[in-house]
């Protein structure tokens, strides 16, 4: 059985996905874009902050508001993101130890790539009101966890073994690539100028790619190691059963049947639309039909 489209990405919300995307791929890649000789501003951040996360919550909006979303998928990514934000502190990040990830990736496996990205920004968000967490980092960190949801769902459909090694695979290369894009949204402004490691408006996009690779070897990349290894270990150890779970609850859930009414005493069920078409016969007998006499006036 084909894992189901629990959020349909349709033009209105695909749009604001794609401005969203884009708009973040900016917001963590600008200072590789500046021209040599820009002014760093230390207020650009706080700024990101204010704009990247209406726009994050937009997508959210524009996929409920445009009919991808209904009360069954709301539902599922209410649980979802909450066991997402119990999952966190767990981890804490301790050492590179994050056990939020692995969620993240087989939710979005299971239900697609909209209720991936939708499921990763609002398990980061949540997880940062219960863990204190709230910050000019947080757009960072939903956009990048809402990209590893995103990916999860483009995988190709595979199952069995295989589909572990691909979800394997896919987990380390996304928990490292976060560590990556989270390390650019604050290096610029990490350790000022006066350092080897640090961003210099005034050298080439070249230049600054190295002092940026020798800064993440130095700084985070046992983390971002640690991240992978353990997402990583979840998927193989707790993905077929979580797997299993959610798509016995997707197909309980029935997500893309329509909506029918039962009759009385077992009679064949009728859907909605079926129920409101009013035959032919009944317009004729309601315009032939006698109209009462109005009401005295008081």
């Amino acid at each position: 059985m084909n894992d189901v489209r629990v959020l349909r990405v349709r033009p209105r919300a695909a749009l604001a996905l794609v401005l969203a995307s884009v708009g973040g791929l900016l917001a963590f890649c600008w200072p590789l874009l500046v021209d040599p000789g820009a002014v760093l501003e230390s207020t650009s951040a706080p700024l990101v902050f204010a704009l990247l996360l209406p726009v994050l919550l937009g997508v959210v909006l524009a996929e409920m508001s445009d009919g991808g979303m209904d009360t069954k998928a709301l539902a599922m990514l209410g649980v979802l993101s909450a066991l997402g934000a119990a999952l966190r502190p767990l981890g804490a990040g301790t050492a590179g130890v994050e056990t939020v990830f692995f969620l993240i990736v087989l939710g979005g496996r299971v239900f697609g790539p909209g209720f991936g990205f939708v499921l990763g920004a609002t398990t980061l968000f949540s997880s940062a009101l219960l863990t204190g967490g709230v910050g000019p980092w947080l757009p960072f960190q939903m956009l990048g966890a809402a990209w590893v949801g995103l990916g999860a769902g483009l995988l190709p459909r595979v199952r069995g073994r295989l589909e572990l090694v691909v979800l394997g695979v896919y987990a380390a290369l996304a928990s490292l690539l976060f560590g990556v894009l989270l390390n650019l949204s604050f290096w610029p402004f990490a350790l000022g100028s006066s350092n080897q490691l640090s961003f210099d408006a005034t050298q080439s996009t070249a230049e600054n790619l190295h002092a940026f690779f020798l800064f993440t070897l130095a700084t985070s990349l046992g983390w971002d190691v640690g991240r992978a290894m353990t997402t990583v270990v979840l998927v193989l150890l707790a993905g077929p059963a979580v797997l299993a779970a959610l798509r016995r609850a997707s197909r309980r859930a029935a997500f893309e049947a329509p909506v029918e009414f039962a009759g009385a005493g077992g009679s064949p069920t009728r859907s909605g639309a079926e129920l409101l078409a009013v035959p032919a016969e009944v317009h004729v007998v309601l315009a032939a039909a006698p109209r009462a006499a109005p009401l005295p006036a008081d």
